[in-house]
């Protein structure tokens, strides 16, 4: 059974305005970096420090995105699960709780990305920067990382949509519950960076959504 939002969070306005803007600025940001990203996720390591070679500015800008996704979105999904588990008491907590683990290992997924450009401008031999790529990711902790990221990110954020069905307008549910497997498709098994990104933007016009519904502040008259 839904539970509706009758009483949205009380926020003094200047932390609701923050966290409206903070909320969807992580899936933006990561919607930005994947129509920029140089490289394809299914790339090798050889394949992937070569194309940064040839685009070194990119990469750095696809860092800096990645540092104000690292940043915000821990921050956004506690906004939509917080809004999601008071609909939603016992879907809503486990759905926050998987997809805030899943963000939080984000920073595990940037390393690769720092190691690439790194080498490219230290002038590293690309068969030298590509051992170190495949070195770091072979480690146990970035395995884990990965997984915890994989199936989190998705699962998370489906599970966020549903939560959420009828709280906030059907097609940002909607927007939610496909958002994450669309990126899946378009990151993995058919690479098109215009599709993740679009995926991505998906993802953030939900969050955007959540976050203007569950912390609209209350009429005068309910407020006492």
């Amino acid at each position: 059974m839904t539970t509706t939002l009758s009483a949205p969070v009380r926020t003094a306005p200047a932390w609701r305005t923050a966290a409206l803007i903070v909320t969807p600025l992580g899936p933006l940001a990561i919607a930005v970096l994947r129509w920029l990203l140089p490289y394809d996720t299914t790339d090798d390591a050889a394949t992937l420090v070569a194309k940064v070679a040839t685009h070194p500015g990119v990469q750095s800008t696809v860092l800096w995105l990645s540092l104000l996704a690292l940043i915000t979105l821990p921050l956004g999904v506690l906004v939509v699960g917080a809004i999601a588990a008071r609909a939603r008491p016992v879907l809503g907590t486990i759905a926050a709780v998987i997809a805030w683990l899943a963000f939080a290992n984000l920073a595990f997924l940037v390393g690769p990305d720092q190691i690439a450009l790194a080498g490219v401008e230290a002038g590293l031999p690309a068969t030298a920067t590509s051992a170190l790529l495949d070195a770091s990711m072979a480690h146990p902790v970035s395995a884990v990382a990965t997984t915890v990221w994989v199936i989190g990110h998705i699962l998370g954020t489906v599970l966020l949509g549903v939560a959420l069905w009828r709280t906030i307008p059907v097609w940002a549910a909607l927007a939610l519950i496909v958002s994450q497997p669309l990126h899946l498709v378009a990151a993995v098994i058919v690479p098109n960076h215009l599709l993740d990104g679009f995926a991505w933007l998906l993802t953030a016009v939900g969050f955007a959504v959540t976050a203007a519904v569950g912390l609209r502040p209350r009429p005068a008259a309910d407020a006492g």
